[in-house]
């Protein structure tokens, strides 16, 4: 080869080199992040997802990265030997930036696993169930992230509107319940179109949101809502999203029935349904629940747990001080309760767990509920079952019988899905196992 051919060859590869070699550095870099968030995954059990969670084809992965930049939650995938994977799936609440990332289209987003499955009412795309006239929306179809909760409302009454069913004089247009963010999208979306509606709510106006810890970020894209306009802020504490919610319904004249449960529902013969509440009874064309996923709080079953000392959410920490607290559970929601209430002046807060260790909690809260029990700012009762709560104390079992002078006590057990409420209406769950 002539010398000067080599020194061209040589050059340009040199130049090719230099030219491949940022990405190359940058590939290096996120392998070696995914390595050290995958064993803080499996050390904190976020390997292990809930429910909603990517899930990437190997054969069509081509390791551009894409997918691991896009996702807001951080550490839901990394690069790992060149191609994309799942690394702490327990963090995923649904966005699906990464599955519009990819542009070989190698991610799904799919609900449960081979082992764990997820129950999932049976919905059509525009959100109707098997039961004509009742749809679904929000987190109880599987969508938690309120910015898609807040679209399928939207979606959900414009199809209603397009179907051009006919209703009765003697009943609503569409009776809806919940007012968490897919309910309120709906709601408003319903006054949008001049449809005669009522919206119920059992609690109050906010439904999941509300029991997030104080000052969590729950928005990270821009959020149209029906009747109001866009809203650009990426990320709104709680509390702001929620003053913004009622300043929503106070200008649009949305009135919402709060603190009202539905306990039944039948159909007609004419093709309607008869919803009864706690407070009355309501005949509509079409139902929308928007309930949540959380159903009912799970309850222990024990002495004294309907005493008013006791708790299932909590949410003005600041009302507690000087109490003795007893928190019970040991997921994220336990004790990022117990971390609040243990900031509040006088407190004594103690913390009882069925195990020998605090699993399946963020990396974050592990960190500040070890330096508040190191500082004794929370006392952890490990392995203790509660047994009984009483006016003045509770009793639990630890090796012994024991008892704990006591004010209030929380209770973080889980929630009841409300499959039996569904099953009860006619409508199908399918136990979905790594589909989508």
């Amino acid at each position: 080869m002539d010398i000067d051919v080599l020194i061209i060859w040589i050059f340009g590869a040199g130049l090719f080199a230099a030219a491949m070699l940022p990405f190359y550095l940058k590939k290096k870099r996120m392998e070696h992040a995914a390595r050290e968030a995958e064993a803080v995954a499996h050390k904190y059990g976020l390997n292990e997802p809930a429910t909603l969670h990517p899930i990437v084809d190997p054969n069509t992965c081509i390791g551009i990265g894409n997918c691991v930049q896009a996702c807001p939650e951080k550490d839901v995938l990394g690069l790992l030997s060149g191609q994309a994977r799942p690394i702490s799936p327990a963090r995923c609440i649904g966005h699906g930036l990464c599955e519009r990332s990819c542009p070989v289209e190698a991610i799904r987003l799919v609900f449960g696993t081979e082992k764990r499955g997820v129950e999932i009412p049976r919905i059509r795309e525009n959100f109707e169930t098997n039961v004509p006239g009742i749809y679904i929306i929000g987190e109880l179809g599987g969508m938690g992230l309120i910015r898609n909760a807040f679209e399928q409302g939207r979606q959900c009454i414009d199809g209603i509107v397009r179907e051009k069913r006919p209703t009765p004089d003697d009943a609503l247009d569409v009776l809806i319940v919940g007012c968490g963010p897919a309910g309120l999208s709906a709601s408003l979306a319903c006054l949008h179109h001049g449809l005669r509606f009522r919206t119920l709510e059992k609690e109050d106006v906010g439904g999941t949101v509300r029991y997030y810890p104080r000052k969590k970020l729950v928005m990270t894209r821009p959020l149209n809502v029906p009747g109001y306009g866009v809203i650009r802020r990426r990320e709104i504490p709680k509390e702001d999203l929620i003053a913004l919610w009622q300043d929503i319904i106070a200008g649009s004249g949305l009135e919402v029935q709060t603190g009202e449960t539905v306990t039944e529902l039948l159909p007609t013969e004419d093709a309607c349904f008869l919803v009864t509440s706690d407070r009355g009874l309501y005949k509509t064309r079409r139902v929308v629940l928007a309930i949540g996923r959380r159903g009912v709080p799970r309850k222990l079953g024990i002495p004294g747990e309907d005493l008013p000392k006791v708790a299932y959410a909590l949410r003005e920490p600041e009302a507690y001080q000087g109490d003795r607290i007893v928190v019970v559970g040991g997921g994220d929601s336990a004790v990022e309760a117990a971390l609040a209430l243990a900031d509040q002046p006088g407190n004594d807060v103690a913390i009882s767990y069925r195990r020998d260790h605090f699993s399946r909690i963020k990396p974050d809260n592990l960190q500040r509920i070890e330096e508040a029990v190191a500082q004794k700012k929370i006392e952890v009762l490990w392995k203790t079952t509660l047994l009984e709560i009483r006016p003045d104390a509770v009793r639990y079992r630890n090796g012994g019988v024991h008892a704990l002078p006591n004010d209030y006590v929380f209770i973080f057990a889980g929630g009841v899905l409300p499959t039996g409420f569904l099953r009860k209406c006619g409508i199908r769950i399918d136990t979905k196992f790594g589909t989508p």
